[in-house]
């Protein structure tokens, strides 16, 4: 099967869940065209279900993104967008401000509408730059891999710290490390959308070059790619995307790994097809995560975050057993 139909089913696909999503609210599924009070029931669908479901899809395909994007740089099939510290320095960039505004539910509220996405926004962005200054830039890609998991490891023990010397902020910092599609609105679908947007087509415009890179480096510089300019446009692509999905959706784990892994196992094609199909199979993940969130124990909501690293690592541990019994 082309890749082109793959896009299409996973569009359709997407446009389901939506239409799903709509129809599961607080208290499990509730249609809001069985609602007896329709005209309210169309306004909550509208104002707070539509939106959370286009962010979660939206947060999803940045995350999935990203992780297609870290594969094909550093030709690992185990690289997601975390790779270079965002997610510490977002989580540490979170408990800074938290500290600083203080713990109590009116600073909490204050943070979520105010300053809690661009803390960890700026945090992410912050980190990834640490990692281009220790790695010395982009020209050697296992030193940028070394330097981001230094990073990721030294701010992550900051944040522990943090979290040990104020211990009010702990409940706050659990939402975000654990990803929540709570507070995504139409506000949040407006940054996300344009940073997708931006982030995919210069991951396509670099997609050639990945191609080329897949062969080694040797083998891209041959045929004339320039490999520094390619990894300056991709890192940038990457933390934007990352940091973005953070901001507004917390640190949800797997997704940006799993998506990439699902579409090389049913889809051989470059790197560019393979982007745009990671993009949309993310998308589909962490929608779906949210709406089992809400659904699966209502009226009580489960963290999406929690969903999938439970589904995604279930997953990547059934592959891994399906290769070991076909290499035996």
């Amino acid at each position: 099967m082309k890749w082109g139909a793959w896009a299409g089913g996973l569009v359709l696909l997407s446009v389901c869940l939506c239409i799903v999503g709509l129809a599961v609210g607080s208290t499990g599924w509730a249609p809001p065209w069985q609602s007896q009070n329709e005209p309210l029931t169309w306004q909550i669908a509208w104002e707070i279900r539509a939106p959370r479901c286009v962010g979660a899809w939206l947060a999803g395909a940045l995350l999935a993104l990203s992780g297609a994007i870290a594969q094909g740089l550093f030709r690992n099939p185990l690289a997601d967008p975390y790779l270079l510290g965002s997610s510490s320095g977002a989580a540490l960039g979170v408990a800074c401000f938290l500290t600083f505004v203080g713990g109590g539910p009116a600073a909490a509220n204050l943070l979520i509408r105010m300053g809690l996405t661009g803390a960890a926004f700026l945090g992410a962005v912050l980190a990834v730059l640490l990692t281009l200054v220790l790695s010395k830039g982009v020209q050697h890609t296992l030193r940028l891999l070394l330097a981001g998991v230094v990073v990721g490891v030294v701010l992550g023990a900051l944040t522990a710290l943090a979290m040990l010397m104020e211990p009010d902020i702990m409940r706050a910092m659990q939402a975000f490390m654990l990803g929540t599609t709570g507070f995504l609105g139409w506000d949040s679908v407006m940054i996300l959308w344009p940073v997708l947007l931006v982030s995919l087509l210069v991951a396509w415009g670099c997609s050639r070059a990945l191609d080329a890179l897949s062969l080694g480096q040797a083998a891209a510089l041959s045929l004339g790619v320039r490999l520094g300019w390619v990894r300056v446009m991709l890192v940038v692509a990457l933390a934007l995307a990352t940091g973005t999905a953070v901001a507004q959706a917390g640190l949800i784990s797997f997704v940006g790994l799993v998506a990439p892994h699902l579409v090389r196992s049913r889809v051989q094609s470059t790197q560019g097809p393979r982007l745009v199909l990671s993009t949309l199979a993310g998308g589909i993940l962490l929608l779906c995560a949210d709406i089992l969130a809400r659904w699966a124990w209502a009226p009580l909501e489960l963290p999406v975050g929690l969903l999938t690293a439970v589904l995604g690592g279930g997953y990547l541990l059934w592959r891994m057993h399906r290769m070991g019994g076909c290499h035996e």
